[in-house]
This record gives C-alpha cells, structure tokens and sequence, in this order.
C-alpha cells in the first residue's frame, strides 16, 4: 500500500519540482545580483532586471546604467549609502528605492546588500538582492504616513537637483541655496555653504533669514567648528539637539542660538575624494534626525558637491580658454593714417569654453590697411588654438603683398593642410584711405555694413567663396573681389555672427536690429562698439562676438603725397582690373583733372605687357611727386631683364602699338634696370579740377 501510494503521488509531481530557487523568486518578484567591486561589474539575473524594469539587451553589466531607471535623486541616495558602508566597515546595507517604469505609478523595491571584504578589511564584492516592495508599503499603514513625508521632502531634493543641473558657475550654485523657494519646504531655518581655500573654509553662502556672521567668514580647517570638522574628517556631523551644539561648539553657538536652531547637519562636499566644500543645513522644530532623514541629507549634499565641482571646473576651463584667446588677438591696434579704427571682443558666458572669433588690423605697403574678422567653427580651447594659427598665416599674406583672393586662398590652404577638422568663416578688406578704394572678399562670412555720413545704414554686398579649409577640401579656392569706394566719413562695420544671431530668431531680424543701432548709435567709434556689444549682451547671446569698426578720415592724408602699390600675379585677372579701379579713385581723389583717362590707359597698357610678354607679376606705383609742378609718376616693375622697344604694328596690326601709346600720351617716359629685372616709368603734369592744360 505504501509503495502504491508513492507511486500514485510521484505521477501527479510536476515535472519541475522541487522548484528551482531562480523561479521562486521570480514568482515573488525578487532577483539577485552579483557585484565584483574589482572589475566594476554587477551581474545581474533577469528576475533582478524585471523588478527594476530593465530591459535585458540594454543592460551592459555596468552599474552606472542602471541610473536611468531611477530618478535623479534615488540614485543619488542609493550611492551615498553604499559608499557609506563601503567605508565604515559595515557588513551589508539595507534600503528602500523609489523606480520608475516609463508612464506608470512609481513602484517601490527593497535593496539589501551584503559587504564581502578580504582578510585586510577590503571590499572586494557585494550579493544581493533587489525585492518588489510596493504592495509590502502600501498595506504598511504606520508607514504610509512616514512615506507620505518622505516622498514629499525627496521631490524637494529632486527639483533642487533639477535646477543645480543647469547652474554654471558657482553665482548659480550659491543662488540656489540662498533661494527660499528651493530648500524651504524641508524645514530649514539657514542653509550654509562654506569653500575650501587651501588651509580656510570660506563661507559663501548663508540663506534665508540673513544668519550672516562676518567674523566667521573665514575659518581655519584645524579651528573646532562643525564645517571644519567635516572636511577635516570627510564624514557628515547630525547635532540632534540645541544642548549638543552648546556644547560641541561653544564658539559658534552665541551666533546660532539666537536662530531658534533645534538641529543641524553638517557634510563635507566631495569630489574626487578630496574636499572642496562644506554645506550646513539649520532646522527649527525638528527632533534628530532618522536613517531616511540621513539617507535625503546626504542625497541633497552629493547633489550639491557634483553641481559645485561643475561649476568650479567650468569657470576654470572658461577662464583658461579665455585668456587663450585674448593672448592670440592682437595686443594693440596700430594707428592709421586716414582712418580711425575700433574692434571688440566678448566671450560668452553661457557656453562651456569660448570659441575661435577673432579680429585684426595689419598695416601694408603705401598707406594702406587690412582688415580681418573670422570665426573657426566650434566653442573649446582647439577653436582658439586654430584661430590663434589661423590668423597669423592670414595677416603673413597679406603683408607679403598678396591681393584679397590670394591672402583668402592661401589661408584656406593653411587651414585644410593643418592637423584638425575645423573650418572657419572669414572676411577680408583692404582699404587705402587715401584714395578710398576698398577691395573686399568673404569665405563664407556674412556681409559687412556700411554707415554712410548721412547715418544711413545698409548692408554691403560681398561676393563670397566656401570657408576656409572647405575651400581647399573641394579644389574650389575661387575667392571673387568686391571693389567699393569709401567714401570720407563712411564707416566700414564687420562682425561675427554671435552678434547678431539668437537662437529661436531669424537671422535677418538680427541684422535689421544691428543696422538700426547703428543708424541710431553714437557717432563716434568707441562709444558705438561699446553700445553695439550692449546691444549682444541685452538680447542674452550665446556666442563670442567680434566686431571691427573702420571709418575713413577724409582729412587725415595729404593729398599731395599721395601713393599706393598694387602687386599683380601673373594669370590674375581679377588683380588687373582691381588695380585699374585703385588707380582710378586714386586719381579722383588726388585731383589729376584731364590726365585721369590718359595716366590709366597708359597704366594699363604697362601692366598688360608685363603679363603677356614676361614669366611673373607686376608690381605698380602710383605717386605724387613733391615739387612746385604736380606731376604723377606711374612705376611698374617686372623681374624680366629684356628691354621694351617700340614696333611698327602696321596698317592692319593688332599688337606692337603699347610703346606708341605711352610715348605720345605721357610727358616723358623711360625704363631703369633693376638687377634681375626692369621698372618701365612715365610722369604726368597734372592740373587740379576744372583747370585747362595750357
């Protein structure tokens, strides 16, 4: 009978049993985890992932991952009381955690670790499990209470935490906690916040109610007040009653006694192990403190190191970056002839570093002046490196004489030759106050304004070519000309995009604004740039701003001593014609009467026998000669040795007729060996405006 009933119970056993012990605590809704504090990694069975909501493909075996399944101020809490025991030689730890699954209500789950350490008291690893505890707390009803209370000071520290993630530098953290809105809902009657300056607590912060104490401002890390004590020590200090702080503190308590303070807590803030702060929270009406009162303090104190710590690093990097960048630009504008010149440069505040803006002014040959506003793609301290580089090899060639489309050409080259992936935005003139001619080019930079002497502001269009570095990638170094003259009195304006742009706006809007400014701003440089940058700032940009200012003084070069060069390459068509423009506001400005068309066809017929019948460029000088007659001498000068000499062209010839030209329309004419090559000259008695030749 006995064996019969034991064959009739086996048969109805299910295939399974006894049951694995994996399925019942699946079936419980618990799992486990496995820590190897060495290696950083935490296995994790799928039990243990499905009480926390984590999808198996996107858990990576890393603790870190699990962050984002929590919120901000859970996994804060969590850490701090793992690291706790970890430290104090705690054999397991035990708490409970607020999770989140996507839309749904928040659900709770007890973590419970147990601390395996070798024989020298080291952590090494950690077993433990992770145990759905929603249902076990919503029928506790002594405890709804206490969670109730519990959640509602935690959604405090998760929007003080929320807000300290925006906080940028420590202005931003300290008016966090000075802010009654963001910590006086948890009670607190002060909130303190001291720094670590080498061997001194420097108290930065004391909110609420004003308990500032001017003496203490500074305190001695050694000196026995309770900020001291726990950056020397690194552990946080709870005073439970008003007796113990009277006691532990006989200095500091005549101070605090008149707050009604009940109680305190006082944390080191500590990033990357060593301290660098100390908060000090002051309750009223409060009786001790409780493990889940620890637990948020301690959460509210990480939150705060880490948002400090940022801070601290951000305006380091900034101001790093920042004087990067201030030693790059030019450390003083030159004065020039002719006309007055302003710039300005301004970082943003908003960004993690600055970025690669930049301005400069280069004196050349004749009288003449260059003008450069740039801005190398990205905001860090390598955007700053490269526009440090990048504009010393432009000012280089444009000293060298090259024309605008060589220097941008040149410099694009420069920049997609150099070892790294930036580009950059450019704008490039020259201008000869003299004369007024002004030859401008753009790589991929926006137009530049132009205020007229009337006030009027319009915006000047530059034809333009790809930025640098892109230019050079795709064999497309086409930088076209745009020649203007500017005129006495006008006022060139070049500037980057930070001071016009907004995110959320229209780009044009920014320009219409900009050009009012302008119209409406004050009439001298200075106060105008100033006013301009005013104007960035107002609107809360984001970007660094440079800005250039050039106003032609009308006045400011005799015209009698006028003279300017012009250095044309060979198979540059374009330098050709920019010449034949120079040349022409060169002779209106300098009043050469009924000679203007005789001296520029003359002019022209010289540089283009340098192009056709040499192997380089020209270079060609145009002055005044001082004396009691005006007189003009043209000089163009080639590095071929071979003298001209005038040809009979015939009747039906083309060419052979350049020699013929000058010599019956200048006044005397010649040719001068230089060394390994020649200048061709010719002289021009000039008369002022509306005289007649004799």
């Amino acid at each position: 009978m006995a064996d019969r009933g034991a064959t009739s119970a086996a048969a109805h056993d299910p295939d399974d049993w006894p049951a694995r012990p994996e399925l019942s605590l699946a079936l419980n809704r618990m799992g486990c985890f496995d820590w190897d504090l060495d290696s950083g990694l935490m296995h994790m069975d799928s039990s243990a992932l499905g009480v926390l909501g984590v999808p198996p493909e996107e858990y990576d075996g890393q603790p870190t991952s699990l962050a984002r399944f929590l919120p901000a101020s859970e996994s804060a809490r969590l850490d701090a009381q793992v690291s706790q025991a970890l430290k104090n030689g705690s054999g397991g730890y035990s708490t409970y955690v607020r999770v989140r699954h996507g839309d749904s209500p928040a659900s709770w789950i007890h973590v419970q670790g147990s601390i395996q350490r070798d024989s020298g008291g080291r952590p090494h690893r950690i077993l433990g499990v992770f145990r759905d505890a929603t249902q076990e707390l919503a029928d506790a009803a002594g405890r709804a209470d206490l969670d109730e209370e519990r959640i509602r000071q935690t959604s405090v520290v998760e929007r003080v935490t929320v807000i300290l993630a925006h906080a940028r530098t420590v202005s931003d953290v300290i008016d966090v906690l000075e802010d009654a809105r963001a910590l006086g809902h948890l009670g607190l009657v002060s909130v303190m916040l001291g720094l670590v300056e080498g061997t001194r607590i420097h108290v930065v912060a004391e909110g609420q109610i004003g308990s500032n104490v001017p003496e203490f401002e500074y305190t001695g890390v050694d000196e026995q007040f309770p900020m001291s004590e726990v950056v020397r020590t690194l552990n946080p200090r709870f005073i439970v009653s008003r007796e113990e702080f009277a006691d532990c503190y006989p200095v500091l308590w005549p101070h605090i006694e008149p707050l009604d303070v009940s109680c305190a807590a006082y944390l080191p803030l500590i990033a990357q192990g060593r301290p660098i702060g100390a908060l000090g929270l002051l309750y009223s009406d409060k009786e001790g403190f409780t493990p889940e009162d620890r637990n948020l303090i301690i959460t509210l104190g990480t939150s705060i190191a880490q948002s400090l710590q940022r801070a601290m690093l951000f305006e380091q990097e900034h101001d790093l970056a920042e004087g990067l960048q201030q030693a790059m630009l030019p450390r003083r504008i030159p004065v020039i002839p002719g006309a007055r010149v302003a710039v300005r440069y301004r970082s943003a505040r908003l960004g993690r570093d600055i970025g690669g803006d930049w301005y400069d002014v280069v004196p050349l040959p004749g009288g003449r002046v260059g003008v450069a506003v740039g801005d190398v793609q990205g905001h860090d301290t390598h955007a700053a490196a490269v526009m440090g580089q990048l504009r010393i090899v432009l000012r280089a060639y444009a000293a060298e004489g090259h024309n605008p489309a060589t220097v941008m050409a040149r410099a694009s080259v420069f920049l997609d030759e150099l070892d790294t992936d930036r580009f950059a935005t450019c704008a490039y003139a020259e201008v000869d106050p003299a004369t007024g001619a002004m030859h401008l080019v753009r790589a991929g930079h926006m137009d530049p304004l132009l205020r007229q002497t009337d006030g009027t502001c319009r915006r000047l269009p530059v034809a333009g070519g790809l930025p640098l570095g892109l230019s050079a990638e795709f064999h497309r170094l086409e930088y076209p000309v745009t020649t203007v003259e500017l005129a006495p009195g006008e006022t060139l304006l070049m500037y980057t995009d930070g001071l016009v742009e907004q995110p959320g706006d229209d780009l044009d809007d920014g320009i219409q604004l900009l050009s009012r400014i302008v119209r409406d701003g004050p009439r001298e440089l200075q106060p105008l740039a100033d006013k301009l940058c005013a104007m960035a700032e107002a609107r809360g940009g984001e970007d660094d701003i440079a800005l250039l200012l050039l106003r032609r003084q009308g006045g400011d070069v005799p015209q009698s001593s006028g003279r300017l060069q012009q250095h044309i390459a060979q198979g540059d068509p374009e330098a050709l014609a920019s010449a034949r423009h120079m040349l022409r506001a060169a002779l209106r400005a300098w009043g050469a009467g009924d000679r203007v068309d005789d001296i520029e066809l003359v002019t022209n017929e010289l540089m283009t026998n340098v192009l056709l019948h040499t192997d380089g460029g020209a270079i060609v000088t145009v002055r005044m000669l001082s004396g009691a007659e005006r007189r003009l001498r043209v000089d163009v000068e080639d590095i071929s040795s071979a003298l001209p000499r005038r040809r009979d062209p015939g009747e039906a010839g083309v060419s052979g007729r350049g020699l013929l030209l000058v010599d019956r329309l200048t006044d005397v004419w010649g040719v001068e060996p230089r060394g390994g090559g020649k200048v061709v000259w010719c002289e021009f008695v000039t008369l002022p405006d509306g005289s007649v030749r004799p």
